[in-house]
């Protein structure tokens, strides 16, 4: 499958951006970009919700992006949402609007998913280089410390600090002092301190600054000439004499200097205190800057996706390694698992791609929390899958992930704020009869079984005699029909006089 027009949306805490590229070969050239500075993060109230006027400005963005994407393929565009929509306690009532505005899924993602995809987008806008980087990012809500090698990232950080909370934090009236100013640097090094070590330990050669408010930085010390002579990007020395003017100016608005953007003169202090506090901590003298981020990266993710380079599924193969899981038992669920949904789905047809795909990681991953412990082992899977960082997943993802690793047993009233009728019933069917029919762990041949899905449920045809050769299957089967009964799906259990054949 190939496409030639791709596009990327960020939906951040400060700015929406949309890029459209051309894919030529393995690269991706930058076509169309569109900005929209929404400032979603000044729309969170004490409560962490999301406030009407910042809901309606996200809402009207989107809806202007959405005019630009018309057209284009669903599985061409998207979207994800960052730190304001990661914490906002509405988030499940504002997503619905902005998909249907945007016209396009959108993903919230979390902070080291954020940081993977940074980095992606920022090594790809610069030349290619054989040492390592340090990109840092410095985005509304949150800020991304990432060093990568080539365009693999290494080690990833997010920290809860951003040019939009420290304004409303240290900054609500725009009033700069030194007292104000110290105060967010002393809280912005504390943060920054918990990765030091680590950082240190692994070492980079160049440190790079992504993102609007590095870009802003650097124009506003290279146009003023508060660089070292000839020295381009963010300097140690340039960004000390631009603190110490914007805090005896006492505000960002004050400040007599070129490069200064009207949009962004709210949120410059908040930048310029963390931006002092990562040179500081980190023992940075020079950044320079790359004008690849968050949305290029996403592009590239996208086009990796559409090439068989899918970085869900290395990550699939590092939790399966990672907590142990048996790969024969894995094996065998599989087979069966996509045996039944063979039966009611066509595995090959576009249109059921991702469900596909799903039940697969559903399946490797299905006993991951065995690793934990083995009683309640599905519970302990789902907890790991709706709380680890698992790079190339949103959010949703892992919740659908988790989902289908609760309902692999047990009572199926913990799935009941499924709607009827969701496709996602069909993969827990699936996953749960194979996990069933597998129990013994062995390499006994099932027999041949043919399962159909009705509005009202399911029915699986089972040879007879299996049935009389295996009663403790045969018990759970039965059992299983009770359970599925309890929350309104019919499934029926019929056994098949006749002869037995072999898969």
């Amino acid at each position: 499958m190939s496409y030639e027009l791709i596009a990327g949306v960020d939906l951040g805490s400060n700015s929406f951006r949309l890029q459209v590229g051309r894919v030529v070969g393995d690269r991706i050239h930058p076509l169309d970009t569109l900005k929209e500075t929404v400032r979603l993060g000044s729309g969170l109230t004490r409560e962490k919700l999301l406030d009407h006027a910042s809901q309606q400005r996200a809402i009207d963005a989107l809806r202007r992006f959405g005019e630009r994407l018309r057209g284009f393929a669903p599985e061409t565009v998207r979207a994800v949402t960052t730190d304001a929509m990661r914490v906002a306690r509405n988030a499940h009532i504002v997503l619905p609007q902005a998909e249907a505005a945007l016209g396009f899924p959108i993903e919230i993602i979390g902070g080291r998913e954020e940081a993977r995809l940074i980095y992606i987008g920022a090594a790809k806008a610069l030349p290619a280089a054989g040492h390592r980087r340090l990109v840092v990012d410095i985005g509304g809500g949150s800020t991304e410390f990432i060093i990568g090698e080539g365009v693999e990232p290494m080690l990833m950080e997010s920290l809860f600090m951003g040019c939009i909370s420290y304004r409303q934090r240290f900054f609500p009236e725009g009033r700069v002092d030194k007292k104000r100013f110290y105060a967010a640097e002393v809280a912005a090094a504390r943060e920054i301190e918990g990765i030091v070590t680590d950082y240190q330990r692994l070492g980079w050669q160049e440190a790079v600054g992504s993102s609007g408010s590095a870009q802003e930085l650097a124009e506003i010390l290279e146009v003023n000439r508060l660089n070292p002579d000839g020295v381009t990007g963010i300097t140690r020395e340039g960004l000390a004499k631009l603190r110490q003017m914007l805090i005896r100016s006492g505000s960002a608005e004050a400040l007599e200097l070129q490069g200064m953007r009207g949009e962004r003169l709210p949120i410059l202090p908040g930048a310029i205190a963390i931006m002092s506090a990562v040179f500081s901590e980190l023992s940075i003298e020079h950044m320079t800057h790359s004008d690849g981020a968050l949305p290029l990266g996403v592009l590239y993710d996208l086009l990796g996706r559409f090439e068989h380079h899918d970085t869900r599924d290395e990550t699939v193969v590092d939790f399966k390694r990672r907590y142990q899981v048996d790969p024969a038992q894995v094996v065998r669920v599989e087979r069966t698992a996509m045996a039944l949904l063979g039966q009611m789905i066509k595995l090959d047809s576009p249109e059921h791609e991702n469900d596909v795909h799903f039940l697969r990681w559903a399946v490797s991953l299905h006993e991951i929390g065995v690793s934990v412990a083995h009683s309640e082992f599905h519970k302990h899977g789902a907890y790991l899958l709706s709380h680890a960082d698992m790079p190339g997943f949103s959010k949703r993802d892992q919740a659908r992930l988790a989902l289908f690793v609760l309902g692999q047993r047990g009572k199926l009233q913990k799935l009941a704020s499924m709607p009827a009728g969701d496709p996602n019933w069909r993969l827990v069917f699936c996953l749960r009869l194979a996990v069933l029919l597998h129990r013994a762990r062995d390499d006994h041949q099932l027999p041949e079984m043919s399962v159909k899905q009705s509005p009202v449920g399911f029915q699986l045809d089972i040879p007879a005699p299996w049935l009389h050769a295996n009663p403790m299957t045969g018990a759970a089967l039965t059992e299983e029909t009770l359970l599925w009964r309890r929350i309104g799906i019919k499934l029926r259990i019929r056994p098949v006089v006749g002869e037995v054949a072999e898969q």
